[in-house]
């Protein structure tokens, strides 16, 4: 008989050790008493809702930290972006730069606020950030843009999956029509099929312009699937709005060759006496610690290859009004790093997946807005230099985390920073 390591133990006492089947089951059965709290009927946005929830919630002490006077005040700011509202988080914000980028949207010395409870995140951000600008700054292209949504559609057999796609392709210009009919920013670009037996999935591409896209897309792609419900020649046996092929936040790995919301890459070349001033290390022990863990990331079965985009990706989609739920899939990505023959450092990072805007969502709520204004990057016109910021940003925080693990630092500046 195996032995019993600790964590096997404690569920042996959980689920039998210290109590009796009957007990055990008296502890898990349903309970279909009434509950002893409730919400408003409505989900809305008004003073009265606000008042009502409160008295249901009775916490005098939450509503003075959720609730305060300021909230109060811009409550209808709000209007659009929650249900069942009851008042606001406050997140620590910090500054990392400047960031200096040279790219084909963004140009300029940014100052980039970050959202976090993590100590020493800002504090490597920052220092990253001063490398790249030491080193004239990180060159940034801005690569694809795209969003998707993916009807699925299944039929009996292949005979007739096969007759419906071959309608199907012959729609493009009425489904554009129809899709574009919805929004006067999203455009409909490409539809790409996808057959796995009886089952059909149209991927529809879109242009979003500066808002990130979701909900537009959404409504568009919506608009096309009840049209072909109504007039498809072959009737599907069921059908769904999405099939789950667009990769919408969860990571996955078919956009590492194509893209979903913004691919962008961004690349610093750097003199190994900068390597040492800033990160104290050499630009040959950061290669070698690239190399080991590509392995070990592939070992673990990782999707892409980086050190912590998602550090910084929540830290910014928070403080700018992004879908933070989105960092699942934008985190996604390839950083690489090299020697040149001179013995400088060549570090690039590639993110295929930024789903992220500069208008819509929450980027004009008061706060997320005005994290925008420090960058100068709020409004139409401006999603494609925000894309190219947050490669540079991502470039500026892989360099300085692995220059920690290279230099012995990393536990250290935690210890230093979060204590």
């Amino acid at each position: 008989m195996p032995k019993l390591n600790l964590h096997r133990r404690d569920y042996v006492s959980i689920l039998g050790g210290d109590l009796s089947a009957e007990e055990l089951e008296s502890r898990l059965e349903p309970n279909f008493t009434k509950p002893t709290n409730s919400l408003t009927p409505s989900p809305f946005l008004t003073e009265k809702n606000i008042v009502r929830r409160w008295t249901s919630l009775n916490n005098e002490g939450a509503k003075e930290e959720l609730l305060d006077p300021h909230t109060l005040e811009q409550f209808q700011a709000y209007e659009k972006n929650i249900e069942h509202f009851v008042g606001t988080v406050k997140v620590p914000v910090g500054i990392s730069g400047p960031l200096r980028v040279n790219g084909l949207f963004a140009k300029g010395d940014y100052l980039v606020p970050l959202a976090t409870t993590e100590a020493a995140l800002v504090a490597s951000y920052n220092r990253g950030s001063k490398l790249l600008t030491a080193c004239g700054g990180a060159r940034a292209m801005l690569l694809n843009e795209g969003v998707t949504r993916t009807p699925a559609f299944a039929f009996h057999g292949l005979v007739e999956a096969g007759q419906f796609v071959a309608w199907a392709v012959t729609q493009y210009d009425l489904f554009k029509e129809i899709a574009e009919a919805t929004t006067s920013h999203g455009k409909l670009t490409d539809i790409n099929i996808n057959i796995e037996g009886n089952h059909v999935y149209l991927v529809f591409e879109f242009l979003t312009g500066d808002a990130s896209g979701q909900n537009m897309v959404t409504i568009a792609t919506n608009a096309v699937f009840e049209h072909i419900i109504n007039n498809t020649p072959v009737e599907p046996e069921y059908a769904f709005l999405d099939g789950n092929l667009s990769g919408d936040k969860k990571a996955n790995s078919q956009t590492l060759r194509s893209v979903r919301g913004k691919k962008v890459t961004a690349e610093i070349h750097i003199p190994a006496e900068l390597v040492k001033k800033y990160l104290h290390t050499t630009p040959e022990k950061m290669v070698q610690f690239g190399q080991m863990t590509t392995v070990g990331g592939t070992l673990s079965g990782t999707i892409g290859i980086n050190a912590h985009y998602a550090n910084a990706l929540a830290a910014l989609y928070i403080a700018c009004g992004q879908d933070a739920a989105c960092v699942a899939e934008s985190a996604i990505g390839m950083t690489r790093m090299e020697m040149s023959k001179n013995g400088d450092l060549y570090a690039s990072v590639t993110l295929p997946n930024l789903m992220l805007g500069t208008v819509g969502g929450g980027t004009g709520l008061p706060s997320q807005k005005a994290c925008l204004d420090l960058m100068g990057l709020h409004g139409n016109g401006k999603s494609q230099a925000l894309a190219e910021v947050c490669a540079a940003l991502c470039l500026a925080g892989e360099l300085s985390i692995v220059g920690a693990f290279c230099a012995g630092h990393f536990s250290r500046a935690h210890h230093k920073l979060a204590r």
